[in-house]
C-alpha cells in the first residue's frame, strides 16, 4: 500500500492542474498562417475585411473571425435574436462568397 500513495498523489495533482485548451496549438498555427499570408500580400488584413462586411450586417452582433488557410477565406460570425450567421469572405479580394444560417 505505501507504493500506491505517491501514485495517488500524482494522480490528484494532475487532476487539479489547469487544463490547456485542446485547440490552443491549432489557434496558434492559424494565426501564424494568417500573418505569413498577410505579410506576403496574399490576403487582405482582417481589419479591411471587417470594414467591408460588418457595416452590411446591421442589427447583428459581431462575434469574431476565423481564418481558413486552405481556402484563403475568413469566416465572420454574427448573431441576432439567438440565430447565428456565418459570412464567408475571400481573403484575397474581400468579396463575400457565402452565407450560412438565418
Amino acid at each position: 500500500m505505501p507504493m500506491l500513495r505517491p501514485l495517488v498523489a500524482a494522480a490528484a495533482v494532475l487532476a487539479l492542474a489547469p487544463a490547456v485548451p485542446a485547440d490552443a496549438g491549432q489557434r496558434r498555427r492559424e494565426q501564424d498562417q494568417v500573418l505569413d499570408a498577410r505579410q506576403s500580400g496574399q490576403v487582405m488584413s482582417l481589419r479591411q475585411i471587417e470594414q467591408r462586411v460588418v457595416p452590411r450586417m446591421s442589427g447583428f452582433d459581431y462575434l469574431g473571425p476565423e481564418f481558413d488557410p486552405g481556402t484563403a477565406s475568413y469566416r465572420l460570425k454574427f448573431m441576432r435574436a439567438g440565430s447565428v450567421v456565418w459570412i464567408d469572405v475571400d481573403a484575397r479580394t474581400g468579396a463575400i462568397i457565402g452565407r450560412t444560417g438565418n
